[in-house]
């Protein structure tokens, strides 16, 4: 659950091929995000877990999102995303970025650094019977 110093958690929990997903929220509005930790050559990045192309799919569905050479994938669109920027090099978003959250390393642990959002848990959003997963934008 929520720490107060903005733990999210063990450096060493954080997986080697694919991302851990954590919520946040928003301190202005109060609006709760999901966002995923990377482990990437450089360290730990955090993305919110939107692809650009669509923003209500997730990349991370709740049990990490697919890394390829240093990329995280879309699954949906096959858009693909360099771990380390955040930066589109494929798909209907090329061009385009990934919403950053900062985050820092202390004393073995990742670390909220983000000014604009509070730590609420590691996991998902609960679930509120809205699909947000696609398979087409294509209707017969």
């Amino acid at each position: 659950m929520a720490s107060a110093d903005g733990t999210i958690m063990p450096i060493d929990d954080v997986p080697a091929d694919t991302t851990a997903l954590f919520r946040i929220r928003e301190r202005d509005n109060g609006e709760t995000h999901e966002a995923v930790l990377v482990d990437t050559d450089d360290g730990i990045e955090a993305w919110l877990n939107h692809c650009m192309h669509f923003t209500h799919i997730g990349l991370d569905k709740g049990s990490g999102a697919e890394c390829r050479n240093g990329e995280i994938v879309c699954t949906n669109h096959g858009a693909m995303f360099e771990a380390d920027t955040g930066y589109c090099t494929f798909g209907p978003c090329e061009g385009a970025r990934l919403a950053d959250v900062a985050v820092s390393v202390e004393n073995g642990s990742v670390r909220l650094a983000d000014e604009r959002y509070e730590f609420v848990a590691t996991g998902p959003k609960e679930d509120d019977d809205v699909d947000l997963t696609s398979t087409s934008n294509v209707e017969f």
